[in-house]
Protein backbone atom coordinates (compact mmCIF):
# COMPACT_ATOMS: atom_id res chain seq x y z
CA UNK A 1 0.00 0.00 0.00
CA UNK A 2 0.85 3.60 -0.44
CA UNK A 3 0.79 5.40 2.66
CA UNK A 4 0.23 9.10 3.26
CA UNK A 5 1.67 10.16 6.84
CA UNK A 6 0.93 13.33 8.13
CA UNK A 7 3.35 14.31 10.73
CA UNK A 8 6.25 11.72 9.68
CA UNK A 9 9.27 13.83 10.46
CA UNK A 10 8.23 14.00 14.18
CA UNK A 11 9.26 11.26 17.04
CA UNK A 12 6.54 9.27 16.51
CA UNK A 13 6.49 9.28 12.95
CA UNK A 14 10.24 7.96 12.48
CA UNK A 15 8.94 4.90 14.26
CA UNK A 16 6.19 4.88 12.22
CA UNK A 17 7.62 5.15 8.77
CA UNK A 18 10.36 2.52 10.07
CA UNK A 19 7.44 0.36 10.87
CA UNK A 20 5.92 1.08 7.86
CA UNK A 21 8.31 0.31 5.63
CA UNK A 22 9.48 -2.93 6.90
CA UNK A 23 5.98 -4.01 6.37
CA UNK A 24 6.23 -3.31 2.72
CA UNK A 25 4.57 -0.51 2.33
CA UNK A 26 5.73 2.76 0.53
CA UNK A 27 5.11 6.17 2.16
CA UNK A 28 4.06 9.43 1.35
CA UNK A 29 5.16 12.43 3.90
CA UNK A 30 4.57 16.24 4.48
CA UNK A 31 8.02 18.19 4.67
CA UNK A 32 7.00 21.67 6.54
CA UNK A 33 9.87 23.41 8.59
CA UNK A 34 12.47 20.20 8.31
CA UNK A 35 13.80 17.39 5.54
CA UNK A 36 13.61 13.54 5.94
CA UNK A 37 16.44 12.17 3.81
CA UNK A 38 15.46 10.45 1.03
CA UNK A 39 15.29 6.61 1.12
CA UNK A 40 13.85 4.33 -0.92
CA UNK A 41 9.78 3.32 -0.30
CA UNK A 42 9.70 6.92 1.20
CA UNK A 43 8.69 10.75 -0.75
CA UNK A 44 9.26 13.55 1.31
CA UNK A 45 6.85 16.35 -0.41
CA UNK A 46 7.44 20.07 0.52
CA UNK A 47 3.66 20.97 2.28
CA UNK A 48 1.96 22.10 5.37
CA UNK A 49 -1.44 20.43 6.35
CA UNK A 50 -2.78 23.97 7.30
CA UNK A 51 -2.39 24.13 3.94
CA UNK A 52 -5.33 22.37 2.08
CA UNK A 53 -4.46 22.47 -1.88
CA UNK A 54 -0.81 20.91 -0.47
CA UNK A 55 -2.31 18.00 1.28
CA UNK A 56 -4.76 17.28 -1.16
CA UNK A 57 -2.02 16.73 -4.06
CA UNK A 58 0.74 14.83 -1.66
CA UNK A 59 -2.17 12.74 -0.97
CA UNK A 60 -3.10 11.85 -4.63
CA UNK A 61 -2.38 7.92 -5.35
CA UNK A 62 -2.63 7.40 -1.70
CA UNK A 63 -4.11 4.04 -0.22
CA UNK A 64 -4.09 5.29 3.25
CA UNK A 65 -4.03 8.66 5.35
CA UNK A 66 -2.44 8.39 8.90
CA UNK A 67 -2.48 11.55 11.34
CA UNK A 68 0.61 12.27 13.74
CA UNK A 69 0.19 16.00 13.64
CA UNK A 70 0.04 17.37 17.12
CA UNK A 71 1.80 19.30 19.77
CA UNK A 72 1.75 19.34 23.47
CA UNK A 73 2.36 22.89 24.21
CA UNK A 74 0.94 25.93 22.53
CA UNK A 75 3.24 28.91 21.47
CA UNK A 76 1.07 31.33 19.83
CA UNK A 77 3.49 33.90 18.66
CA UNK A 78 4.94 31.09 16.47
CA UNK A 79 1.62 30.25 15.08
CA UNK A 80 1.40 26.81 17.05
CA UNK A 81 -1.71 26.47 18.78
CA UNK A 82 -4.01 23.28 19.35
CA UNK A 83 -6.76 25.15 17.20
CA UNK A 84 -4.57 24.93 13.96
CA UNK A 85 -2.57 22.20 14.64
CA UNK A 86 -4.81 19.31 16.27
CA UNK A 87 -8.47 20.40 14.97
CA UNK A 88 -7.72 22.76 11.62
CA UNK A 89 -5.05 19.98 10.91
CA UNK A 90 -7.06 17.35 11.28
CA UNK A 91 -10.09 18.67 9.33
CA UNK A 92 -8.00 19.36 6.21
CA UNK A 93 -6.78 15.74 6.31
CA UNK A 94 -10.06 14.58 6.80
CA UNK A 95 -11.76 16.90 4.05
CA UNK A 96 -8.48 16.07 1.82
CA UNK A 97 -8.77 12.27 2.22
CA UNK A 98 -12.21 12.58 0.63
CA UNK A 99 -11.23 15.00 -2.14
CA UNK A 100 -8.50 12.65 -3.22
CA UNK A 101 -10.79 9.49 -3.19
CA UNK A 102 -9.19 7.75 -0.02
CA UNK A 103 -11.58 6.04 2.59
CA UNK A 104 -8.94 4.81 4.89
CA UNK A 105 -7.85 6.84 7.83
CA UNK A 106 -5.83 6.69 11.13
CA UNK A 107 -5.74 8.96 13.83
CA UNK A 108 -3.06 9.85 16.29
CA UNK A 109 -4.98 10.78 19.63
CA UNK A 110 -4.03 10.73 23.12
CA UNK A 111 -5.30 9.04 26.86
CA UNK A 112 -7.29 11.46 28.63
CA UNK A 113 -9.29 12.89 25.60
CA UNK A 114 -12.75 13.49 26.29
CA UNK A 115 -14.94 15.68 25.66
CA UNK A 116 -15.59 17.24 29.19
CA UNK A 117 -11.46 17.15 29.75
CA UNK A 118 -10.21 19.59 32.06
CA UNK A 119 -6.88 20.77 29.80
CA UNK A 120 -7.07 22.52 26.21
CA UNK A 121 -4.68 19.88 25.03
CA UNK A 122 -7.76 16.62 25.51
CA UNK A 123 -10.34 19.01 24.63
CA UNK A 124 -8.54 19.89 21.31
CA UNK A 125 -7.90 16.53 20.42
CA UNK A 126 -11.68 15.50 21.52
CA UNK A 127 -12.94 18.17 18.67
CA UNK A 128 -10.68 16.56 16.35
CA UNK A 129 -11.67 13.22 17.21
CA UNK A 130 -15.48 14.47 16.32
CA UNK A 131 -14.22 15.41 12.67
CA UNK A 132 -13.03 11.70 12.24
CA UNK A 133 -15.86 10.03 13.51
CA UNK A 134 -18.35 12.59 11.40
CA UNK A 135 -15.61 12.11 8.10
CA UNK A 136 -17.70 9.09 6.44
CA UNK A 137 -14.31 7.74 5.97
CA UNK A 138 -13.11 4.11 7.42
CA UNK A 139 -11.04 5.31 10.74
CA UNK A 140 -9.47 4.11 13.19
CA UNK A 141 -8.30 6.20 16.41
CA UNK A 142 -5.44 5.51 18.73
CA UNK A 143 -4.93 6.89 21.62
CA UNK A 144 -2.07 6.55 23.49
CA UNK A 145 -0.26 7.08 27.04
CA UNK A 146 2.79 8.61 27.74
CA UNK A 147 5.00 7.18 24.40
CA UNK A 148 8.79 6.45 24.65
CA UNK A 149 11.91 5.56 23.08
CA UNK A 150 15.60 6.63 21.47
CA UNK A 151 14.39 10.37 20.98
CA UNK A 152 11.29 10.98 23.51
CA UNK A 153 11.23 13.93 25.37
CA UNK A 154 9.74 12.96 28.55
CA UNK A 155 12.26 10.40 29.58
CA UNK A 156 15.30 11.92 28.45
CA UNK A 157 14.13 15.18 30.56
CA UNK A 158 14.32 12.55 33.77
CA UNK A 159 17.56 11.13 33.31
CA UNK A 160 18.67 14.44 32.19
CA UNK A 161 18.01 16.03 35.58
CA UNK A 162 19.29 12.68 37.20
CA UNK A 163 22.75 12.61 36.16
CA UNK A 164 23.26 16.64 36.37
CA UNK A 165 21.74 16.82 39.65
CA UNK A 166 22.17 15.11 43.22
CA UNK A 167 18.46 16.03 44.09
CA UNK A 168 15.89 15.46 41.89
CA UNK A 169 12.39 18.33 42.03
CA UNK A 170 8.96 16.44 42.43
CA UNK A 171 5.58 18.01 42.03
CA UNK A 172 3.35 17.13 44.84
CA UNK A 173 3.60 13.58 46.40
CA UNK A 174 4.54 11.61 43.08
CA UNK A 175 1.56 9.23 43.51
CA UNK A 176 0.51 9.99 40.33
CA UNK A 177 0.48 7.18 38.10
CA UNK A 178 1.76 6.54 34.30
CA UNK A 179 1.21 3.72 31.85
CA UNK A 180 3.96 4.38 29.12
CA UNK A 181 3.99 2.66 25.87
CA UNK A 182 7.11 2.18 23.26
CA UNK A 183 7.03 4.04 20.10
CA UNK A 184 7.55 0.69 18.23
CA UNK A 185 4.55 -0.91 19.79
CA UNK A 186 2.33 2.40 19.04
CA UNK A 187 3.88 2.42 15.22
CA UNK A 188 2.96 -1.51 15.24
CA UNK A 189 -1.09 -1.01 16.19
CA UNK A 190 -1.63 1.73 13.26
CA UNK A 191 0.21 -0.57 10.98
CA UNK A 192 -1.31 -3.92 11.87
CA UNK A 193 -4.54 -1.66 11.58
CA UNK A 194 -4.05 -1.03 8.01
CA UNK A 195 -4.47 -4.46 7.78
CA UNK A 196 -7.25 -5.28 9.54
CA UNK A 197 -11.07 -4.36 8.32
CA UNK A 198 -12.41 -5.07 12.34
CA UNK A 199 -10.35 -1.93 13.37
CA UNK A 200 -12.28 0.23 11.54
CA UNK A 201 -14.63 2.87 13.55
CA UNK A 202 -12.58 1.67 16.46
CA UNK A 203 -10.74 3.58 19.22
CA UNK A 204 -8.08 2.25 21.69
CA UNK A 205 -6.52 3.55 24.34
CA UNK A 206 -2.86 2.32 24.06
CA UNK A 207 -1.16 1.61 27.47
CA UNK A 208 2.11 -0.39 27.75
CA UNK A 209 2.53 -3.52 30.64
CA UNK A 210 4.27 -1.33 33.02
CA UNK A 211 2.31 0.90 35.45
CA UNK A 212 4.21 3.30 37.66
CA UNK A 213 3.58 6.47 39.77
CA UNK A 214 5.79 9.13 39.15
CA UNK A 215 8.45 7.98 41.88
CA UNK A 216 8.55 4.59 41.07
CA UNK A 217 9.21 5.72 37.31
CA UNK A 218 12.62 8.18 38.89
CA UNK A 219 13.89 4.75 40.18
CA UNK A 220 13.63 2.82 36.92
CA UNK A 221 15.40 5.40 35.58
CA UNK A 222 18.46 6.15 37.65
CA UNK A 223 18.24 1.94 38.15
CA UNK A 224 18.94 2.27 34.72
CA UNK A 225 21.99 4.96 34.42
CA UNK A 226 23.39 3.14 37.41
CA UNK A 227 22.11 4.77 40.56
CA UNK A 228 21.43 3.06 43.57
CA UNK A 229 19.00 5.85 45.16
CA UNK A 230 17.20 8.27 43.90
CA UNK A 231 16.89 11.83 46.06
CA UNK A 232 13.90 14.07 45.84
CA UNK A 233 12.55 16.76 47.07
CA UNK A 234 8.92 17.28 46.83
CA UNK A 235 7.13 20.83 46.05
CA UNK A 236 4.18 21.21 47.14
CA UNK A 237 1.49 21.04 45.03
CA UNK A 238 -0.53 24.42 45.99
CA UNK A 239 2.47 26.32 45.36
CA UNK A 240 2.98 24.62 41.84
CA UNK A 241 -0.52 25.72 40.82
CA UNK A 242 0.15 29.26 41.78
CA UNK A 243 3.58 29.76 40.03
CA UNK A 244 2.90 28.01 36.93
CA UNK A 245 0.31 30.64 34.88
CA UNK A 246 2.58 33.24 36.13
CA UNK A 247 5.51 31.66 34.64
CA UNK A 248 3.91 29.20 31.65
CA UNK A 249 4.09 32.44 29.06
CA UNK A 250 7.74 31.96 29.26
CA UNK A 251 9.00 29.77 26.41
CA UNK A 252 11.42 28.10 28.68
CA UNK A 253 9.55 27.66 31.48
CA UNK A 254 8.82 23.83 31.69
CA UNK A 255 5.46 23.79 32.42
CA UNK A 256 2.46 24.99 31.96
CA UNK A 257 -0.79 24.50 33.64
CA UNK A 258 -2.42 22.13 30.89
CA UNK A 259 0.46 19.65 31.22
CA UNK A 260 0.10 20.04 35.26
CA UNK A 261 -3.44 19.25 34.89
CA UNK A 262 -2.75 16.11 32.68
CA UNK A 263 0.13 14.61 34.92
CA UNK A 264 -1.74 14.65 38.17
CA UNK A 265 -4.74 13.02 36.27
CA UNK A 266 -2.56 10.16 35.50
CA UNK A 267 -2.74 8.14 32.32
CA UNK A 268 -3.51 4.35 32.35
CA UNK A 269 -5.58 2.05 31.17
CA UNK A 270 -6.55 -1.88 30.59
CA UNK A 271 -4.30 -3.21 27.94
CA UNK A 272 -7.68 -4.12 26.00
CA UNK A 273 -5.47 -3.29 23.04
CA UNK A 274 -3.65 -6.32 23.14
CA UNK A 275 -6.71 -7.98 22.66
CA UNK A 276 -6.96 -6.85 19.31
CA UNK A 277 -3.32 -6.38 18.19
CA UNK A 278 -2.32 -9.41 19.57
CA UNK A 279 1.65 -9.09 20.53
CA UNK A 280 3.90 -8.86 23.53
CA UNK A 281 4.59 -4.87 24.24
CA UNK A 282 8.00 -3.62 25.34
CA UNK A 283 8.71 -3.65 29.33
CA UNK A 284 9.65 -0.43 29.78
CA UNK A 285 12.78 -0.94 31.82
CA UNK A 286 13.77 -3.05 28.71
CA UNK A 287 12.92 -0.17 26.40
CA UNK A 288 14.61 2.74 27.81
CA UNK A 289 17.75 0.76 28.96
CA UNK A 290 18.29 0.42 25.04
CA UNK A 291 18.88 4.08 25.08
CA UNK A 292 19.80 5.44 28.32
CA UNK A 293 21.95 2.38 28.83
CA UNK A 294 24.32 3.22 25.88
CA UNK A 295 24.32 6.74 26.46
CA UNK A 296 25.39 6.22 29.74
CA UNK A 297 28.37 3.74 28.73
CA UNK A 298 29.03 6.20 26.08
CA UNK A 299 29.69 8.56 28.73
CA UNK A 300 31.37 7.06 31.03
CA UNK A 301 33.90 5.36 28.30
CA UNK A 302 34.50 9.12 26.85
CA UNK A 303 35.44 10.30 30.46
CA UNK A 304 37.99 7.73 31.03
CA UNK A 305 39.62 8.46 27.43
CA UNK A 306 39.74 12.17 29.04
CA UNK A 307 41.51 11.75 32.30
Amino acid sequence: MKIFVAGGTGFVGAHLIRELRRNGHRVVTLSHRRTLSAEEGIDVVRGDVLDFRSVVEAMKGCDAVINLVGIIREFPGKGMTFQKLHIQATRNLVAGAGEAGISRYLQMSALGTRKDAVSDYHRSKYVAEESVRASGLHWTIFRPSLVFGPEDLFVNMLAGQLRLFPVVPVIGDGSYRMQPIHADDVARCFVRSLEMPETVGGSYDLCGPDRFTYLQMLEVVGAVLGKSGVTTVKSPLSLIKLVVPLLQKIPIFPLTSDQLQMLLEESICDCSWRETFDFEPIRFEAGIRGYLGKRQKGTTGHSRKSD
